[in-house]
């Protein structure tokens, strides 16, 4: 069984006094059912699961907002009492009958003591043909998405994911270790968080066979698309579901995505996707403070895709690909080191959200992948898929927005080290000066426990000697 630390988050949520039904978002085949089904069984609950896929006669009954009518309807359904004791009603699939989601609201009014989950996949295309939203400070959201690195590490090699969960950054990091946890993340670029995916992986089924579930995962969404589209429309999903993968870390032009169909469509579609958390938009912030997000200009964005394994699938990257790329051509050939890092920079508790700087001009443009905070302090981010690479955009944004403190993910060993450098500015050079925080692209999971420790530390630590 493969571990997910969502588990924890639900074994908080049952044992609150004031409970809400929860809703776990996500995007499909993520492991929402699973890790429902899991946690479960590990606490011996018993789990009234309903599909409601598979029975859409039931949208009839909840759309009564009667819940006499309703519980008396799902005892009968399962054959027996929803409030018998130590009971969790399990509403999958809640998205196929959207009067469920509005009832939500009268479950956590009128049965407080009930322990409610519901799960959906692309609920906003279900909720776009209907007038009621979601009853917004009745219910819980969980955002949960792909596997993470450590949670596939977990599966496959448990012993490493120490060195991402507590290893300080003052102490000397083995080498032998960071070469086994390298390896194990060009691994993940390929096979991704999918639990489908990472399963075949762990079983040992080989990389083909994960090949096969990505293009069945794959083939699955574009059937989905035709269930909430016309035959236009649907033509239109399709292309850009293929194109996203192929477009990560660029700024977003919709004649690029495609020529023949008007911006506002392809526009509504990309708005589509990233609220069913097929893709997730990458803001441009002007930075100024925090948050960053109220400092966004929406109109100028890029897209990480949902999962780095499919969006690897998608782009025609396979192992023997992958394995011939240096760091150049694999930033070049799908950025897939952009989108890892991405992908696990979410909070499952928000809807996912990411920032990045841009300055565009005449002479040189400056950007860094994606911009955080701790604190209240800004950070940027750059990516980096191999073990060297220039600072530019970094000195930019230093010098700019007088950050303190800039973090690169690279393929070398953790480091912390200032930097001083004469960066260009209105034709002349200005000095600017900021502490780097380099770290291995395995760590990316360890980023706010890093930066925590760091602000904590009064005085800032220097560079550990390096063990290779």
């Amino acid at each position: 069984m493969l571990e997910r630390t969502a588990e924890k988050y639900l074994n908080n949520w049952y044992l609150k006094d004031h409970r809400k039904p929860l809703v776990l978002r996500g995007a499909r085949q993520v492991g929402k059912s699973t890790l429902v089904r899991h946690f479960a069984d590990k606490n011996g609950l018993i789990l009234n699961e309903i599909n409601l896929e598979r029975h859409l006669y039931l949208d009839r009954v909840f759309k009564t907002l009667d819940m006499d009518v309703i519980i008396r309807e799902l005892d009968a359904f399962l054959g027996r009492s929803i409030q018998s004791p130590d009971a969790v009603l399990f509403l999958d699939e809640i998205q196929a009958t959207p009067h469920a989601i509005q009832a939500l609201r009268y479950f956590y009014e009128e049965m407080p003591n009930l322990p409610l989950i519901s799960a959906g996949s692309l609920l906003e295309f279900a909720l776009a043909d209907h007038a009621f939203s979601m009853p917004v400070g009745r219910i819980e959201y969980y955002h949960l998405g792909p596997m993470t690195f450590t949670e596939f590490l977990n599966a496959v090699e448990p012993s490493l994911t120490r060195y991402i969960l507590e290893f300080p950054m003052n102490e000397t990091f083995p080498g032998t270790a960071h070469q086994k946890l390298a390896k194990r993340q060009r691994e993940f670029l390929l096979v991704g968080g999918m639990p489908e995916a990472v399963k075949a992986f762990v079983e040992g089924k080989g990389l083909g066979e994960v090949t096969e579930v990505h293009r069945s995962i794959a083939g699955t969404y574009q059937d989905d698309f035709s269930k909430y589209a016309s035959q236009k429309d649907l033509v239109l999903m399709q292309k850009i579901f293929r194109q996203i993968p192929r477009i990560i870390g660029q700024k977003v032009k919709y004649s690029n995505i495609s020529r023949e169909d008007r911006s506002r469509n392809v526009k509504a579609v990309i708005d589509l996707f990233a609220k069913a958390r097929v893709c997730h938009p990458v803001f441009h912030s002007h930075c100024s403070g925090v948050p960053l997000t109220a400092d966004i200009n929406e109109n100028v964005y890029k897209l990480i895709f949902m999962d780095v394994g499919l969006a690897a699938y998608l782009t025609g990257v396979d192992w023997i690909t992958l394995q011939s790329l240096d760091g150049d051509g694999l930033v070049n050939e799908g950025k897939l080191a952009e989108q890892f890092v991405g992908q696990h920079l979410f909070n499952p508790l928000e809807p996912p959200q990411l920032t990045y700087w841009l300055r565009e001009s005449k002479t040189a443009n400056a950007e860094t992948d994606y911009v955080t905070s701790s604190g209240n302090q800004v950070i940027p981010i750059e990516v980096k898929a191999g073990k060297s690479g220039t600072l530019k955009s970094l000195h930019q944004f230093a010098l700019r927005k007088k950050a303190a403190i800039c973090v690169r993910f690279d393929l070398n060993l953790p480091e912390i080290r200032p930097i001083t450098h004469l960066a260009r500015m209105n034709g002349g050079s200005v000095p600017v000066s900021f502490t780097l925080l380099s770290l291995p692209l395995y760590m990316v999971e360890a980023l706010p426990r890093i930066l925590n420790d760091f602000r904590s530390t009064p005085t800032r630590p220097q560079s550990p000697s390096v063990s290779t």
